[in-house]
């Protein structure tokens, strides 16, 4: 199925979770530092491994950089 993820369309597998995208799209997939907003609704991490996408879902996920 096809999600659009931070503007771009993406291909991933039917039942797809929010947690499955950002493992996918990020080194860092415990989730640290990294909101994640489904429809414009903000998915609290908890929720992410049961949190399924639809076709055509809009997903951002956005992590927090540190600079010093």
């Amino acid at each position: 199925m096809i999600i659009v993820v931070n503007g771009s369309e993406r291909e991933v597998p039917a039942g797809a979770t929010v947690a499955g995208v950002v493992a996918a799209l990020l080194e860092n997939a415990d989730g640290r530092g990294v909101a994640v907003a489904v429809g414009g609704e903000v998915v609290p991490r908890g929720d992410w491994i049961q949190t399924r996408l639809a076709e055509g879902a809009k997903v951002e996920v956005v992590s927090a950089v540190q600079e010093g």
